[in-house]
């Protein structure tokens, strides 16, 4: 069996027993679980396809290929057909699984952000192919086979331009490899231009042009639509590549429930508690933000997603251990590569309550 090495977030723990401590208890920013209610809509269609005693296609119901299809046309301003779509089991599942399902492996390299979720690096690994972080095109391996870009991006919220997209798909193109882009983060812009204007998807035809070649796009309604529970989520673009992977998923037995194929259709629908939610996250933020900027914390983009990036200049480990001792639990920027050393993630992911508290504390205990 492959040697993997230990999950990162394992390695948190004293860390988080120290917090715990902390006399008016922890406050957990780590993590980007949702903690706001699923979508009436959404439980609603659970609860009535939940008499489900036959297999669920793996392709996916038509109405939920359709309802992927208007999403998004009108979310995303992208024009797709039901043969360019395909339920996922949760995105994870697929950022991790990708490089089997493509028939990657040694001698093969898988391209990720140099600053990034590390299941694009542990897909590669799973496979044994070469994970080379590199954000610039132009250095891009010969051998890649696979790149991933991420925007907005966890855990730092930069987004990519269409200019930048567009240069990463030419480039993976010129090698012959597969794009995909995790958007996952897409409905929560923060700042001009994104606070008003749609953030760019890799599928958008002045990014890909007149075909969708080579090019994919991952998309899940865990943060949007507080479903991760429900592991709901899809991949699109290039349907002769949807069409490769649906033949082996079903080799693999990948099948989305019905009862959740029924709550995506619901949820993707629901376009008011989308909105509902990106409120939340925005009055959340409004209060985190100037609290850490008023403790010494410096923000590095977080112009979108669900995270602010912060550095006070110093390891990260040191800047948890401080953290800890103010009962807040933060992400450390190395768990996401060597460039993010100095960095901490803070999450929105919490309550107003919690958010609150993490405010204060952050705003009487300047670092220095």
């Amino acid at each position: 069996m492959r040697q993997l090495p230990e999950y990162p977030w394992d390695t948190l723990k004293p860390y988080v027993d120290r917090a715990k401590a902390h006399p008016e208890g922890a406050v957990d920013l780590s993590v980007g679980s949702p903690v706001d209610a699923t979508p009436d809509s959404a439980r609603a269609a659970l609860a009535d396809a939940s008499a489900a005693q036959a297999y669920p296609a793996t392709v996916g119901s038509l109405e939920l290929r359709e309802a992927i299809v208007a999403w998004y046309q009108r979310r995303r301003g992208v024009q797709l057909a039901e043969t360019n779509v395909l339920p996922t089991v949760g995105s994870k599942e697929l950022v991790a699984l990708l490089p089997f399902l493509l028939g990657l492996g040694a001698g093969d390299a898988v391209v990720y952000p140099e600053i990034a979720y590390p299941s694009y690096e542990m897909g590669a690994a799973l496979v044994g192919a070469a994970a080379v972080p590199c954000d610039d095109p132009a250095n891009w391996p010969e051998k890649t086979k696979l790149v991933w870009v991420n925007s907005p991006a966890n855990p730092h919220g930069r987004v990519l331009s269409l200019e930048q997209l567009r240069e990463a798909v030419t480039r993976a193109r010129e090698l012959g490899a597969v794009l995909v882009s995790d958007e996952c983060y897409a409905e929560f812009g923060w700042e001009a231009p994104w606070d008003l204007e749609p953030i760019p998807s890799v599928l958008d035809a002045r990014v890909v042009g007149e075909e969708m070649t080579g090019v994919l796009a991952a998309y899940s309604l865990s943060k949007q639509s507080n479903l991760a529970g429900y592991r709901a989520a899809f991949v699109a673009g290039d349907a002769e590549l949807i069409s490769q992977l649906l033949v082996v998923r079903k080799h693999a037995g990948l099948m989305v429930p019905a009862p959740i194929q029924a709550a995506t259709v619901a949820a993707l629908a629901d376009d008011s508690a989308v909105s509902a939610q990106k409120q939340r996250y925005q009055a959340r933020r409004e209060v985190l933000l100037p609290a850490l900027q008023r403790g010494g914390w410096q923000i590095s983009h977080s112009e979108a997603g669900l995270y602010l990036w912060a550095t006070q200049g110093v390891d990260c480990w040191d800047s948890i251990s401080f953290l800890a001792e103010r009962g807040i639990i933060a992400g450390p920027g190395i768990f996401y590569g060597a460039a993010g050393a100095k960095h901490v993630r803070f999450a929105l992911t919490a309550t107003d309550e919690k958010i609150a508290a993490a405010a204060d504390r952050l705003r009487s205990a300047n670092f220095r």
